[in-house]
């Protein structure tokens, strides 16, 4: 395909959100752009997150991969406490040999890839992920105007820790106006929290309409394909948890002259699916070891998803492993450690005014029935609700014999769904660290070695560091290390910017210098090694 055939790719992503938008018939959300976003292109009611938490969930996002498989459904690797230091974290997740980050993909096939720039991927962002990696990443700094681009945009005012009163804010909502859910208690506190979410919900809108005119402005809108999407959701009881409240996510597609305007899909949709379906979109084949399913272009999958999937593990350093499967109308969550707490101690949590709020009530004796479910010491080994009837997910099904069939259902989906992943949620986390770093260290990615090929060298040798030839030259580079990626730039080329190798270089007469790094998702870089190649 093309460069001028192949869509440009718009991410746009809002921290912390489930879809209080007009669009999505919220009564007091006031989101214009996000709204002329769905009609413009199509509104996804039915999207829902891998897990309630932003670094599983990124990771899914950028690799196609559940967390659970890869071992990152921990929150997160990079979790540092000094005050526990047999702690097995911080580390960088070492995925398997052949997962990589979407964009590298992307760029092997000529796309431009920026990223601004929140990543929390769960591992070291590999210096062959993208051509921009900042707080200045833009699709307009490619130097080439027709290339096709995939640019991210994480926007992360509505980040839960928006909400805290500690931060000053203007507030463009009237805190009487919030819709308290019931298992929340309705004090100023609550509802002042809540007016900061919306207000910064309807901050990120704004940016949206910037990057939205930006597009019109550089004559791309017509062929740029926009996502916006977000990681979780962002109060308590919803991020961190698998309930509808932590993994309802909105997803909104345009791609004029492809898909229908204002239009709404009643498919099922996971944020797993984000990076199958862009591969879809660029014409590329999506690997085999990507567990979602592309809902858009040549490579759409044949059947919709009949259930989406999400998990719970570690957060800070408070232990828990919970699995959930939802289809259109029930969800299913099974607790594998029922014994615990649904409120251990969380730092960052704690510093919610919710959570200030629940727990000041619930010493008082002040919650009703619903508000203290949060501080049962013991929970039920499984849940099932009735998502229509019970949109807030209160009223536990399992053992209602009216329910058993759909209870059957859901459970064997689950069994089905963690047999085909795999769960290394079933590996202590300090075990799985140790695999990984064997001996206490990181593993480093082997440096490249090169091998240059002409009429006279066959390429059954490395060459030197500096090395001259009579004809043509063709330089091979690589690295021994299973599942390596190449760095590689020239000495004119920015120090931080490096380039992805592909396929061998075609050198050019004269004097060519050519530096290089290996990378592997979850071990440090190689050295860097360079050769000299003279060509007469």
């Amino acid at each position: 395909m093309s460069d001028s055939k192949r869509p440009n790719i718009l991410w746009v992503s809002f921290e912390d959100t489930n879809p209080f938008y007009g669009c999505y018939g919220d009564p007091v959300a006031r989101t214009p752009n996000l709204d002329q976003l769905a009609t413009d292109g199509c509104r996804w009611p039915r999207a829902y997150s891998t897990a309630g938490v932003c670094a599983p969930a990124r990771f899914a996002v950028i690799t196609g991969v559940y967390a659970i498989s890869a071992g990152t459904h921990h929150m997160r690797t990079t979790q540092v406490t000094h005050e526990l230091p047999d702690f097995p974290a911080p580390y960088s997740a070492v995925t398997p040999a052949h997962v990589k980050c979407l964009p590298e993909y992307l760029r092997a096939a000529g796309y431009y890839c920026s990223n601004n720039i929140k990543t929390d991927y769960q591992f070291d962002v590999p210096l062959t992920a993208w051509d921009d990696h900042s707080l200045s990443a833009h699709w307009r700094n490619r130097k080439d105007p027709d290339q096709p681009f995939f640019s991210v945009f994480n926007l992360a005012a509505s980040h839960e820790s928006g909400m805290w009163q500690k931060k000053h804010i203007d507030l463009i909502y009237d805190p009487e106006d919030m819709v308290v859910p019931p298992y929340f208690p309705d004090t100023p506190k609550v509802r002042d929290s809540m007016a900061r979410m919306y207000t910064h919900i309807t901050n990120n809108d704004a940016i949206l309409g910037t990057l939205l005119k930006q597009l019109e402005e550089d004559g791309l809108a017509e062929n740029t394909v926009i996502f916006h999407w977000s990681d979780h959701g962002p109060m308590p009881r919803g991020k961190r948890w698998p309930y509808d409240s932590g993994i309802h996510v909105p997803m909104i597609v345009r791609w004029p002259g492809s898909l229908a305007p204002d239009n709404v899909s009643d498919d099922l949709v996971s944020t797993i699916d984000l990076a199958p379906t862009v591969l879809s979109l660029a014409g590329l084949e999506v690997p085999y070891h990507m567990q979602g399913q592309a809902f858009l272009g040549p490579k759409q999958a044949t059947e919709p998803r009949e259930y989406v999937h999400a998990s719970r593990d570690r957060h800070d350093v408070s232990y828990d492993r919970v699995r959930a499967v939802r289809d259109k109308k029930f969800k299913y969550i099974r607790n594998y450690c029922p014994h615990l707490s649904r409120l251990p101690w969380m730092h960052y949590l704690n510093q919610h005014p919710i959570m200030q709020e629940l727990w000041r009530l619930h010493l008082h004796g002040e919650l009703n029935e619903t508000q203290q479910v949060m501080f049962e010491s013991v929970r039920s080994v499984e849940e099932l609700y009735d998502t229509e009837a019970d949109p807030y997910e209160l009223n536990n099904l399992a053992a209602d014999p009216a329910f058993a069939d759909d209870l059957k259902r859901l459970q064997k989906e689950m069994d089905r769904w963690l047999n085909d992943v795999g769960d290394m949620g079933e590996i202590p986390e300090a075990e799985m660290v140790r695999r990984w770093y064997p001996d206490g260290k990181q593993p480093q990615t082997v440096a490249p070695v090169f091998v240059c090929i002409n009429e006279e060298h066959p390429g059954i040798e490395f060459a030197d560091a500096s090395i001259e030839y009579d004809s043509p030259v063709i330089l091979q580079i690589q690295s021994p290390t299973e599942g390596a990626s190449v760095a590689y730039r020239f000495p004119d080329d920015e120090p931080d910017s490096w380039r992805l190798y592909t396929e061998p270089l075609r050198l050019k007469t004269g004097r060519n210098e050519v530096i290089t790094k290996a990378v592997r998702i979850g071990y440090a870089d190689s050295d860097e090694a360079s050769t000299v190649v003279h060509v007469k």
